[in-house]
This record gives C-alpha cells, structure tokens and sequence, in this order.
C-alpha cells in the first residue's frame, strides 16, 4: 500500500479538524505518516513517534534551537531524522501531503509517486506568519501535481495558480455529532439556561468584543466558549459572570457541550484572517440540530444563509439570537427539517473517498489498495462540484 507522508504545521492532538478526519480515513488505503512542525529547544535532536488511530503514524521532531515552525534552520537535522524512518522501516512507495508551504524544504530529497497541497487556510493572512511563507507556496504550486481547497473562497484564490484544483469544502461527521439525547456535559452542567456556545480555536480570528457584547445585552443567557486560546493573550479575554472559558477539550467532549446549548455561535470577526475561512464547526452544529448565528463570513454566507442567520453587527448578531431563542415549537422543527436537508449533503467518508480515487492516480498498485479499503472509499465517485452561492 503507497504511503502518505503528510507535512503538517497543526498537530495531531490540538484541536480535530480536517486533518485529521481526512488522514483517520485515508488511513485504510494509504498508512499516514503525519510530520509535525519540530519541537524545539531539545538537547539533542531526535524522534518521538506514536499511533493516535489505526493506520497512523505522528512523527514528532525534537531539534536544538528556538527559530519557530518549520523554519530553514531545522531542515538538515529533521530530513536526516525522516530520511532515516523511511530507510529503517522500508518505506520506498509514497505520495506527499502538504498542509504548509513551508514544509517544502524537507521534502528536497524524496522521491515521490505523486503529490499534493491540501490548502484548508489563507496561512499567509494569520498573524505572526512566516515572511516567506507566500514564496514558499508559489514553490510548492510548481512542484505539486494536485490541489485540494477547504471552501469555495479558497478554490476561487488558487484556481489559477495551478492546472488541477478541487474544491472540498468543509464536512461533517455525522455519526459523531448528530446523536440525540446525550447527558449534558459534566463542567456546564451546573449553568442555568438559556445557554449559547461556541467551540473553536480563540484567536484573532474571533472577534472578542461580540462575544463581550453578546454577554452584556442578556446578562441571564450563559455564554459558553470551549476551546484552546492562542496567538493572543488569555489576560486580555473579558470576563463576565455569565461568560465561560473553558478551554481546550477533546474531540469526543463536544457533542456534549453541545446537547446543552439552546444557540450555537460563530463570532468570526472580519479581517484578512478569516476573508477565506470555511468552518467546520458549521455543519457539526447543524448535525447536532442546533440553531447557529455567524458573523458575514463568506463561505458560511455564501452557502448556509438559508439555515444559519447571517449578523453585520452586534445588535444584529444579538437580535438573531433573541429571535432564535422565541421559535415556537413548529419553527423549531421546520428548522431541524432544513437543517438535516443541509447536512445530509455531505460527510468525510465522502470526502475522503472522492480524495482518494484522485490519488489513484499515483499508485502503483491500485486494484491490490482497492481490494482493501472501505465500502466508502471503494466505490467509484466523483470529487464534488464546487457548491454554488
């Protein structure tokens, strides 16, 4: 079976994405090797490694020095650290898998069968990104054979920056998230309602004084925000009787917290930072059958407008709120109606399987892989059109 040798700047265990549910599935068809970005400031360098999933893979670098990411300074010791793996356990047929750009470099010495840039965000628009990040992707648009997007906004930013783009847009894992009658989790359970939560990465992607003012307007709502905070400082969050952070959680946690959630948000704020952001965490709200309020992003405005309220403003985000909590119980469910109708559409094994028959390409033993995966991934499929506005 070909390999995939996957270069990632997130790890494995932060927080469970796209990442992640592609390679936990591609696994059955490929074994993932999943690279972290190093961890720096070791006394020595050398490799960690371990199997979160079957099929899987992490390989976690351990160098001197503190430059951050992937950074150039790294490079000799960490190719000589995989180069090595892949001698010590026999591993002569792979594709590549690119998350970052800046990865690049460490790829210098690989023969591939093929490869590809699965670009889920703008990474050069986030903050404290890497200056030559943006040089490093014109690179790696020259050296890949295929490119996959994680939205519309996306596909329509690199379509022309190389012949063989596709369009996968966010999905959903609906065995996962759209469970009914599950206890209320543990550490919110205690709150009075009516309860409005968000789970995600805290960062400058998330407008925070919304989230102030969301808690201000309804001092008795509960506002619940699960996730870890990074790039930006924790001191700094507002704190309000009736606001909760409750950090990082597991992937398994949070249909949980969302059982107890009367509205789910999704307080984007508007900056270069999430101009080409498709969240996840839309269909994963929509499968657990709960009302969701966002900020105009795009791809959420573009594609969910007819389910999810869109709010340009904080009295406009605060009222569709208001107007979601007083559905009467007929409202309540045309919405889970529309909202299943919207979430059938898709799902990772879907995904997941129209990637692979892409990759099929490259492998040189195609029918033996066949032979051996999944129902999902076996049958012939077509990567999905590119979903209107």
């Amino acid at each position: 079976m070909t390999s995939l040798l996957v270069f990632s700047h997130l790890r494995w265990d932060f927080v469970y994405q796209r990442p992640q549910q592609l390679m936990s599935r591609l696994a059955a068809a490929h074994p993932i090797l999943f690279i972290e970005e190093p961890i720096t400031g070791a006394e020595r360098t050398w490799l960690e490694r371990y199997s979160p999933c079957a099929g899987v893979q992490v390989l976690r670098m351990h160098v001197p020095g503190n430059a951050p990411g992937f950074a150039d300074v790294h490079m000799d010791r960490m190719r000589t650290l995989l180069n090595q793996y892949l001698e010590d356990h026999g591993i002569d047929e792979y594709l590549l898998w690119f998350y970052t750009p800046m990865a690049l470099p460490l790829a210098q010495d690989l023969t591939p069968l093929g490869s590809v840039y699965d670009c889920m965000d703008e990474l050069a628009a986030f903050d404290f990104a890497p200056p030559e990040l943006i040089a490093r992707e014109m690179a790696l648009f020259g050296q890949v054979d295929l490119v996959f997007t994680g939205g519309r906004s996306l596909y329509e930013s690199k379509r022309e920056r190389h012949a063989d783009v596709h369009c996968f847009p966010s999905s959903v894992d609906h065995a996962h998230f759209g469970r009914r009658g599950l206890d209320d989790h543990p550490d919110q359970a205690g709150l009075a309602g009516p309860r409005l939560g968000y789970y995600g990465v805290i960062d400058e992607r998330l407008d925070i004084g919304l989230v102030a003012a969301l808690a201000d307007a309804h001092p008795e709502w509960q506002i619940v925000m699960v996730g870890p905070v990074v790039k930006i400082d924790a001191a700094r969050l507002p704190q309000r009787p009736n606001l909760h952070w409750m950090g990082q959680r597991r992937y398994d946690e949070l249909p949980a917290f969302l059982a107890g959630w009367d509205v789910c948000l999704m307080p984007f704020a508007l900056n270069a930072s999430t101009r080409f952001i498709s969240p996840t965490k839309t269909l994963e709200y929509l499968a657990a059958g709960k009302p969701v309020v966002s900020t105009p992003v795009r791809d959420v405005a573009q594609q969910y407008a007819t389910v999810v309220p869109i709010a340009a403003s904080p009295a406009e985000f605060v009222g569709a709120c208001e107007d979601l909590l007083a559905r009467t119980p007929q409202q309540r469910a045309q919405f889970q109606d529309e909202a299943a109708q919207v979430v059938a559409a898709t799902c990772w094994d879907q995904t997941a399987g129209a990637m692979h028959v892409l990759l099929e390409r490259f492998a040189t033993h195609a029918a033996d892989d066949t032979a051996q995966l999944p129902v999902w991934a076996a049958a012939p499929q077509r990567a999905p059109a590119l979903p209107m506005a």
